[in-house]
């Protein structure tokens, strides 16, 4: 086996401004040769010589799609000799057989294009000779969409009398973006692989017309350059087993004379099936559409189309074959749009004998191009539709396509955090059939449900003014309990505070740290309350994964005195900080003097819990509690309807269907900002 070499060559003045964009181009250009690994020679003493010899000519790469796929070999039998059955092969396990050909080709459903595959096809002699070649279809490589970055047009420029012209500078190229002048950053002839897609009409009424179009594709497939690679597509209602990619004329051939006339026609629908095939695929995308009806059966219209071919960077070529008679105005006149957004031609021949000379019209085309990129002025990620403009000297013509999507903002999916209980706050067991989930008065579909058993990063702050003395003892021990409860693969950290704030350590599944710590604690000075909640906060702004507070005070935020706010930050603040940070708080209020009204607050905008104790074995039973409370919870997501990225709070309830339960959840979540 081997992987086919690329030769690059690049043509056009390269200012030292384009340097790094040439090198970039000349990289894609050299890289998109070896996407496809190359068609095995098989079991062959020599070029031209008179042996039996097996070589798989598709697919020889893959789609990203889980698709029907025809496995095809040539199979050259020396003179004089045969062979019996051919055994065709994926991974090892036998996945059909052929007795008689050609074709030599079996169905095979690639049912997972990101895992790596080995085909083999064997066959042997009448002495028993085995022949066989094998290729390897590495895993599909999926690219990163989401990015404006730079834009690549494929141009063809035109005199008056139709001849393609070869050289122009490339200083005289001007591209316009929605008619703001762009600066260009490369231009140079186009050199790099094509991929091709022929979408056949195999709809009833093509029946007699597929010799005439058999010839016209094999004539094309001849055309094709090294490490170009083809895909033959058949579609009536809807697109069935597809025969590549491949370089083999004969194969080409072969997947047409298979088709089989019958059924309605959904084009549309074809178009934008057959251009995902082409969607991930390095190198030019051209689709060569040959049809002799409009389309009957699509749920899709011609804006899809314009869409998907934009999506797959595609130029669309369309044969409609029959002339008037077979295709009607109205239908000529669409295919003529997608044609002229796209930068391909459309061809209208009267009779199907014109269809062999259209594939070298075609041919011509897709190779006498320029490449042209820039780099946009506007970065702006909205989905907008961006219109494009060519301008070059004054009696020429350009063909390219008419503009471009900018690519739209990521989904926002964001990530619910919630308990349920009964109105006794027992927890309760349910699933995602038991809740509904609004979004801003919107009902979203949820597609993850799970209990929520991801480690989780806590903070636990410990009141240690002046008026907790008397409960020293209480808090030391109770606190400790909690540390041992917490489960191991936990991080905790530890905060003290009284006039100020302080760290005993921070995040850590060292528990000694902890159960130190809380052994040396001490009751004195004023309640920081507020800035305690600040630094926890802080400390878990940047932290990935589930984050909790667990806040234990007996009091209100004030000095030792009791006679003003005993931390530097508001209420206000802090309330606001929580809900910006997303961390679950636990409030546990002890005695009887507790600023119940702030303990609630923080509990109910981050989705967390307040407890109230009295006594030792209250503390102990809530502090139980607040472990429970870590463990019995659930996490859904969904994609939200709104793709908005505004940064602005979005209101999520999550509302059980039964009644008599109540729900504990942070209330939202912030949409991102682009």
């Amino acid at each position: 086996m081997h992987m086919a070499a690329q030769n690059c060559e690049m043509t056009g003045k390269l200012g030292s401004e384009s340097t790094k964009f040439a090198v970039l181009l000349l990289a894609l250009v050299c890289l998109g040769g070896a996407v496809w690994p190359s068609a095995q020679q098989g079991v062959v003493a020599g070029v031209g010589q008179d042996v039996t010899s097996v070589r798989i000519t598709s697919p020889l790469g893959r789609t990203g799609l889980v698709t029907k796929v025809r496995i095809v070999a040539q199979i050259h039998v020396q003179t004089g000799s045969s062979i019996s059955a051919v055994s065709f092969f994926v991974d090892g396990m036998l996945v059909g057989m052929v007795e008689t050909g050609p074709p030599y080709a079996v169905d095979w459903v690639d049912d997972n294009p990101f895992e790596r595959r080995e085909l083999v096809v064997q066959a042997a002699d009448a002495s028993g000779q085995v022949f066989k070649d094998t290729i390897v279809l590495p895993p599909f490589e999926v690219n990163d969409k989401t990015e404006v970055t730079s834009i690549l047009l494929e141009t063809s420029v035109y005199d008056k009398s139709g001849k393609f012209v070869s050289n122009l500078k490339p200083e005289l190229f001007g591209v316009t973006e929605n008619g703001s002048p762009q600066k260009i950053d490369l231009v140079a002839r186009e050199t790099i692989p094509t991929n091709l897609l022929l979408l056949v009409d195999n709809s009833q009424s093509m029946g007699r017309r597929m010799d005439f179009v058999r010839a016209a594709a094999e004539r094309l497939a001849r055309s094709l350059r090294e490490n170009d690679r083809a895909i033959v597509a058949p579609f009536n209602a809807h697109v069935g087993t597809i025969t590549g990619p491949t370089d083999d004329p004969a194969t080409i051939a072969q997947a047409i004379a298979a088709m089989q006339a019958k059924g309605g026609t959904a084009m549309f629908d074809a178009m934008i099936e057959g251009m995902r095939l082409l969607n991930g695929l390095e190198g030019r995308r051209a689709v060569v559409l040959i049809t002799d009806g409009y389309d009957e059966n699509s749920a899709a219209g011609v804006d899809d189309v314009l869409r998907a071919a934009e999506q797959a960077g595609a130029t669309v070529y369309t044969v409609a074959i029959g002339g008037v008679a077979g295709v009607s105005l109205k239908g000529q006149t669409i295919l003529k749009k997608i044609t002229e957004v796209t930068g391909g031609r459309s061809y209208v021949p009267p009779r199907e004998a014109e269809l062999a000379p259209l594939a070298d019209a075609i041919a011509t085309d897709t190779h006498s191009r320029y490449l042209i990129t820039y780099t946009p002025v506007n970065q702006k990620k909205d989905g907008t539709w961006r219109g494009i403009a060519i301008d070059v000297p004054e009696g020429l013509k350009v063909r390219t396509r008419s503009g471009y999507f900018a690519p739209a903002a990521p989904p926002i999916r964001p990530t619910i955090e919630f308990t349920i209980m009964d109105s006794a706050r027992n927890y309760l067991d349910v699933t995602s059939e038991d809740l509904d989930v609004i979004e801003d008065g919107i009902k979203q579909s949820v597609d993850t449900f799970q209990e929520a058993v991801d480690p989780v990063s806590i903070v636990m702050a410990l009141d240690s003014s002046g008026s907790m003395k008397k409960a020293a003892d209480l808090v030391r021990a109770t606190a400790k309990e909690f540390v041992v409860a917490v489960r191991p693969e936990d991080s905790l950290a530890l905060v003290t505070f009284a006039d100020e704030p302080k760290f005993a350590h921070t995040l850590a599944k060292n528990r000694e740290w902890s159960l130190e710590a809380i052994e040396k604690y001490k009751a004195d000075g004023g309640t920081a309350l507020y800035d305690a909640m600040w630094n926890s906060l802080k400390h878990l702004q940047g932290v990935q994964g589930r984050r909790a507070i667990v806040l234990l005070s007996d009091g209100k935020d004030e000095d030792n005195p009791g006679k003003a706010p005993g931390s530097q930050h508001t209420f206000e603040e802090v309330l606001e900080l929580t809900r910006t940070v997303g961390a679950m708080v636990f409030t546990v209020g002890l005695g009887t003097k507790v600023d119940k009204p702030v303990m609630e607050q923080f509990a109910k905008v981050s989705g967390g819990q307040v407890f109230y104790a009295t006594n030792e074995m209250q503390l102990s039973n809530q502090f139980h509690q607040v472990v429970e409370g870590l463990r019995r919870r659930y996490v859904l997501s969904y994609v939200s309807t709104n793709s908005n990225h505004n940064g602005a709070w979005r209101k999520v309830e999550i509302k059980p269907r039964a009644n008599g339960r109540v729900v504990s959840t942070r209330g939202g979540y912030f949409a991102p900002e682009n």
